[in-house]
């Protein structure tokens, strides 16, 4: 699991099939790092600090073992401060 938080929405108009209308966000780890593009599973918003998994649990939290998906947020951080 990963802290992240939330940048912008990610609008892509033409997906593969399996994708269906999940939410994509652009999400980074610490300011200034790599961004990287995650499934939102729980409904965020720009701004938002967040817990991400990826592998085989981000396809099972996006919704199934065959979801293409390699990095889905399942969690809202109430309260946190970065160091």
């Amino acid at each position: 699991m990963k802290i992240m938080r939330v940048e912008k929405t990610l609008v892509s108009t033409n997906r593969i099939g399996e994708m269906g209308h999940r939410p994509l966000l652009v999400v980074q780890e610490k300011e200034g790092g790599p961004r990287s593009v995650a499934v939102d599973a729980v409904g965020c918003i720009p701004g938002d600090w967040v817990i991400c998994v990826g592998s085989s649990a981000a396809r099972e939290a996006a919704g199934s073992k065959e979801y293409p998906s390699d990095l889905t947020i399942i969690g809202i951080i109430d309260n946190w401060s970065p160091e």
